[in-house]
């Protein structure tokens, strides 16, 4: 399974997600930001390779709708609601993740 998180500026949240849920067997993990100064910013091949699409905040959606509406057509996309609080690879952050992913992975 392929999956890509989505935050702002790629430096926090989602590169945290990629590199938690890279070491799990049978998924395949990306990273990428919305912001024009993201650490890697999002491009539609991305989203292309992905069979699901998590991303951190509801503006987040909005805005992925907004600027990649035409790749989105089948693909599921969930708002994990975690706010930009947290450092990259924080135990809490990892905590929340893996709370949230894990059972919407089982489902998939």
């Amino acid at each position: 399974m392929k999956v890509l998180f989505i935050c702002s500026r790629n430096r926090l949240r989602s590169p945290t997600a990629e590199a938690i849920f890279s070491a799990y067997e049978g998924l395949e993990v990306e990273s990428a930001g919305l912001d024009r100064d993201a650490e890697m910013p999002l491009e539609s091949e991305a989203i292309e390779r992905a069979d699901i699409i998590f991303v951190m905040e509801k503006s987040h959606r909005k805005k992925l709708m907004q600027q990649f509406q035409p790749w989105l057509k089948s693909k599921r996309v969930i708002c994990l609601d975690i706010p930009d609080e947290y450092d990259y690879m924080e135990p809490a952050l990892i905590d929340r993740l893996k709370k949230k992913v894990l059972p919407l992975l089982k489902t998939f």
